[in-house]
């Protein structure tokens, strides 16, 4: 489950790259070139945004990274990656499969069964 938890916060991770490097680039676009009404808006929150867009990616793939050395903390920073996507950027197709694959690969760190050391982190 280890493994499979590290493939799949980095992969998540990657995708979620792809969608923070576009979200972060919009709020840019929209600064310079100002808005056009009903085609293209600023987003309410635009710091919030661009900061969820650099810190999601590095939390998932962190997480992802740590997952077969430290579970439980690559598995909470995989879970806190996949909710920082979500709260930002909310659940569409272009962030479902980020998210889907980060909340997943935490969940599957988290619920390893061998324990990291010889204390159990449950």
């Amino acid at each position: 489950m280890r493994n499979a938890a590290l493939v799949l916060g980095l992969i998540g991770g990657a995708l979620a790259l792809v969608v923070g490097f576009f979200g972060y680039g919009y709020v840019e676009f929209i600064d310079w070139f100002g808005e056009v009404p009903q085609v293209a808006e600023q987003v309410e929150n635009p710091d919030q945004y661009q900061a969820m867009a650099i810190l999601s990616p590095i939390l998932a793939i962190a997480g992802g990274a740590m997952a077969r050395s430290r579970a439980l903390v690559g598995g909470l920073l995989m879970l806190a990656g996949a909710g920082a996507l979500y709260m930002a950027f909310g659940f569409g197709v272009f962030t479902v499969f980020p998210i889907a694959l980060t909340a997943l690969g935490g969940i599957l760190a988290i619920a390893a069964g061998r324990p990291d050391e010889e204390v159990s982190h449950f």
